[in-house]
């Protein structure tokens, strides 16, 4: 399997990742309830099909995510993959999320991630949000590079950044990777911070390529109406009108670029991420094992020229 640089670092990572952001199960931000065993079953499926990192957070499931990756590797009889998570997103006892990237706060959490991952290290830590005020994820930020230094985490980046942040940042520490969304129907970043990811060497690892499963070809409009009350989708303006026509309109043109090759979908819409030059990989979330044979497939997969315009509608 071809693996790429990321960023500074001296992390090969495949094009796919396996995302651990659904199998946290039911919290605030979450997916309605999951089954571990298919979850640890979806992981173990990803790692025997090639994939060979694990993005996760602390906060995903308040603590349950990271637990799941931690059951599936103490499982796997395979090479360890890299692990990914992520601080600045704190809860209480009634499941409340807030938000800190003061020093002391990442500490902890950095401590408490390593104890549910049952790691002596992180591979990758991310300040999972900026806060408002600059000065406290300027904060932040010096915390990664001190437990960078002492050796608690390898290399630091950081997720849903902005151009003006990163450049504050790279000034204390080099970033070694940008977690931003993408996908065909959200390219924000192509306007600024691909482009500076680009120029300044810093990796890319893009989440939602698949716009949390609204371009896998398996969301109906009916599938949609019937979504959770705590599955976060069915509150998202993207799974609504005026929007989701045109989305579902987008599953078709991926639909039909992927007939011609034997590719869902969702293998497509991956394929379109990657192709941009700045995207060092995509992480791509999956509940049970057939949902990851369903998408590995776009590790692979490369488009023309015709087709990128074709699924973009051009």
């Amino acid at each position: 399997m071809k693996t790429r640089a990321l960023g500074n670092s001296d992390l090969c990572i495949t094009p796919i990742g396996f995302g651990a952001w659904a199998v946290g199960g039911d919290w605030e931000f979450g997916w309605g309830p999951q089954d571990d065993a298919q979850s640890i079953a979806a992981i173990h499926r990803a790692l025997e099909l090639g994939v060979n990192w694990i993005d996760t957070a602390a906060v995903y499931g308040l603590g349950h995510s990271e637990e799941v990756v931690a059951r599936a590797l103490r499982e796997w009889k395979g090479a360890r993959p890299y692990v990914f998570t992520k601080c600045g997103m704190l809860w209480d006892d009634q499941g409340k999320i807030r938000y800190s990237l003061r020093a002391e706060s990442v500490r902890r959490e950095c401590e408490a991630s390593l104890c549910r991952l049952k790691a002596e290290v992180i591979d990758l830590y991310q300040i999972h949000w900026t806060a408002d005020d600059l000065g406290e994820t300027l904060e932040g930020w010096r915390a990664l590079a001190a437990l960078q230094n002492e050796g608690k985490v390898r290399w630091i980046g950081v997720s849903n950044a902005s151009v003006e942040e990163l450049e504050q940042l790279k000034d204390i520490a080099p970033v070694t990777a940008l977690q931003p969304p993408y996908s065909l129907i959200r390219r924000a970043v192509e306007a600024a911070e691909l482009p500076w990811c680009q120029c300044e060497g810093v990796g890319v690892i893009v989440y939602s390529p698949m716009a949390s499963g609204l371009l896998t070809g398996a969301m109906t409009r009916e599938r949609i109406a019937g979504l959770l009350k705590n599955d976060w989708r069915a509150r998202n303006e993207q799974f609504q009108e005026p929007r989701l026509s045109e989305n579902l309109k987008t599953v078709e043109r991926l639909r039909a670029v992927g007939a011609r090759h034997g590719r869902s979908p969702g293998e497509v819409a991956i394929a379109w991420t990657l192709n941009h030059p700045a995207v060092t990989g995509a992480i791509v979330g999956a509940r049970n094992a057939k949902q990851v044979e369903g998408i590995i497939g776009a590790m692979s997969f490369r488009l023309t020229s015709q087709e990128l315009t074709e699924v973009e509608g051009i």
